[in-house]
Protein backbone atom coordinates (compact mmCIF):
# COMPACT_ATOMS: atom_id res chain seq x y z
CA UNK A 1 0.00 0.00 0.00
CA UNK A 2 1.48 3.38 -1.00
CA UNK A 3 0.19 5.20 2.07
CA UNK A 4 1.95 2.76 4.42
CA UNK A 5 5.31 4.27 3.47
CA UNK A 6 4.07 7.81 3.97
CA UNK A 7 1.44 10.23 2.81
CA UNK A 8 0.49 13.84 3.26
CA UNK A 9 1.81 15.60 6.34
CA UNK A 10 -0.68 16.79 8.97
CA UNK A 11 -1.06 20.41 10.12
CA UNK A 12 -1.67 20.50 13.89
CA UNK A 13 -2.82 23.56 15.83
CA UNK A 14 -4.06 22.37 19.25
CA UNK A 15 -3.41 19.46 21.59
CA UNK A 16 -1.40 17.62 18.91
CA UNK A 17 1.27 20.35 18.77
CA UNK A 18 4.73 19.45 20.08
CA UNK A 19 4.81 19.83 23.85
CA UNK A 20 1.07 19.16 24.26
CA UNK A 21 -0.33 15.98 25.77
CA UNK A 22 -1.88 14.52 22.61
CA UNK A 23 1.37 14.98 20.71
CA UNK A 24 3.02 12.76 23.29
CA UNK A 25 0.21 10.18 23.10
CA UNK A 26 -0.14 9.99 19.31
CA UNK A 27 2.93 11.45 17.60
CA UNK A 28 6.06 11.29 19.77
CA UNK A 29 8.58 8.93 18.16
CA UNK A 30 6.40 8.52 15.05
CA UNK A 31 7.45 11.62 13.09
CA UNK A 32 10.39 12.57 10.91
CA UNK A 33 9.73 16.33 10.78
CA UNK A 34 7.82 18.91 12.82
CA UNK A 35 8.03 22.36 11.27
CA UNK A 36 6.44 25.67 12.33
CA UNK A 37 3.76 26.49 9.81
CA UNK A 38 0.71 28.65 9.08
CA UNK A 39 -2.66 27.87 7.57
CA UNK A 40 -4.27 30.77 5.75
CA UNK A 41 -8.02 30.83 5.23
CA UNK A 42 -9.06 29.65 8.71
CA UNK A 43 -9.49 30.95 12.25
CA UNK A 44 -9.50 29.21 15.62
CA UNK A 45 -12.34 29.02 18.13
CA UNK A 46 -12.11 27.76 21.70
CA UNK A 47 -13.57 24.34 22.35
CA UNK A 48 -13.93 22.34 25.55
CA UNK A 49 -10.18 21.91 26.19
CA UNK A 50 -9.14 22.03 22.54
CA UNK A 51 -9.60 24.42 19.60
CA UNK A 52 -11.62 24.18 16.41
CA UNK A 53 -10.30 25.49 13.09
CA UNK A 54 -13.05 27.12 11.04
CA UNK A 55 -12.74 28.19 7.41
CA UNK A 56 -12.51 32.00 7.11
CA UNK A 57 -10.95 33.67 4.06
CA UNK A 58 -9.42 36.44 6.18
CA UNK A 59 -7.92 34.25 8.91
CA UNK A 60 -4.62 32.58 9.64
CA UNK A 61 -3.70 29.85 12.13
CA UNK A 62 -0.29 29.07 13.57
CA UNK A 63 0.78 25.50 14.25
CA UNK A 64 3.15 22.82 13.04
CA UNK A 65 3.31 20.66 9.95
CA UNK A 66 3.99 17.09 11.07
CA UNK A 67 5.52 14.52 8.72
CA UNK A 68 4.76 11.01 9.96
CA UNK A 69 7.54 8.41 9.83
CA UNK A 70 7.42 5.79 7.05
CA UNK A 71 5.66 2.65 8.23
CA UNK A 72 3.66 4.57 10.85
CA UNK A 73 1.44 6.60 8.50
CA UNK A 74 -1.66 4.40 8.29
CA UNK A 75 -1.70 3.70 12.05
CA UNK A 76 -1.11 7.33 13.01
CA UNK A 77 -3.72 8.72 10.62
CA UNK A 78 -6.29 6.17 11.90
CA UNK A 79 -5.47 7.16 15.51
CA UNK A 80 -5.82 10.87 14.68
CA UNK A 81 -9.14 10.25 12.92
CA UNK A 82 -10.39 8.44 16.04
CA UNK A 83 -9.14 11.24 18.32
CA UNK A 84 -10.94 13.84 16.19
CA UNK A 85 -14.12 11.72 15.93
CA UNK A 86 -13.74 11.79 12.16
CA UNK A 87 -15.37 9.12 10.00
CA UNK A 88 -15.47 9.82 6.25
CA UNK A 89 -18.98 10.85 5.22
CA UNK A 90 -20.47 10.75 8.74
CA UNK A 91 -22.91 13.69 9.22
CA UNK A 92 -22.18 13.63 12.98
CA UNK A 93 -18.45 14.41 12.59
CA UNK A 94 -17.10 17.20 14.78
CA UNK A 95 -14.24 17.66 12.32
CA UNK A 96 -13.67 16.99 8.64
CA UNK A 97 -10.19 15.98 7.46
CA UNK A 98 -9.41 18.04 4.36
CA UNK A 99 -6.37 18.76 2.19
CA UNK A 100 -5.11 22.35 2.38
CA UNK A 101 -2.03 24.30 1.41
CA UNK A 102 0.05 25.03 4.50
CA UNK A 103 2.89 27.56 4.57
CA UNK A 104 6.06 26.24 6.19
CA UNK A 105 8.24 28.92 7.79
CA UNK A 106 11.04 29.82 5.39
CA UNK A 107 9.44 27.85 2.56
CA UNK A 108 6.53 27.71 0.22
CA UNK A 109 3.15 26.00 0.41
CA UNK A 110 2.92 22.28 1.20
CA UNK A 111 -0.20 20.14 0.76
CA UNK A 112 -1.29 18.58 4.02
CA UNK A 113 -4.22 17.22 6.01
CA UNK A 114 -6.04 19.60 8.33
CA UNK A 115 -8.93 18.84 10.67
CA UNK A 116 -11.49 21.64 10.19
CA UNK A 117 -14.72 21.98 12.15
CA UNK A 118 -17.58 20.23 10.39
CA UNK A 119 -20.16 22.58 8.84
CA UNK A 120 -22.76 22.26 11.62
CA UNK A 121 -20.08 22.89 14.28
CA UNK A 122 -18.60 25.80 12.31
CA UNK A 123 -22.01 27.49 11.99
CA UNK A 124 -22.53 27.30 15.76
CA UNK A 125 -19.02 28.63 16.48
CA UNK A 126 -19.40 31.55 14.06
CA UNK A 127 -22.65 32.59 15.74
CA UNK A 128 -21.76 32.12 19.40
CA UNK A 129 -18.17 30.86 19.77
CA UNK A 130 -15.11 32.51 21.30
CA UNK A 131 -12.44 33.22 18.74
CA UNK A 132 -8.77 32.63 19.64
CA UNK A 133 -6.93 35.95 19.24
CA UNK A 134 -4.03 35.84 16.78
CA UNK A 135 -4.77 32.29 15.60
CA UNK A 136 -2.26 30.70 18.01
CA UNK A 137 -3.91 28.42 20.58
CA UNK A 138 -2.07 28.12 23.88
CA UNK A 139 -4.81 27.26 26.35
CA UNK A 140 -6.49 24.21 27.85
CA UNK A 141 -6.18 20.65 26.70
CA UNK A 142 -4.05 19.26 29.50
CA UNK A 143 -0.58 20.00 30.81
CA UNK A 144 1.97 21.78 28.68
CA UNK A 145 5.16 19.77 28.74
CA UNK A 146 8.61 21.35 28.63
Amino acid sequence: MAEESGGLPVFVYGTLRPGRHNHDRFLRGRTVAEEPARLRGAVLYEGPGYPYAVADAEGEIRGELITVAPGEYVRVLAALDALEDYVPGDPLNLYERVVCDVLVEGGGPVRGWVYLAADRVARRLRSSGTRVPGGDWRGGGGPRLT
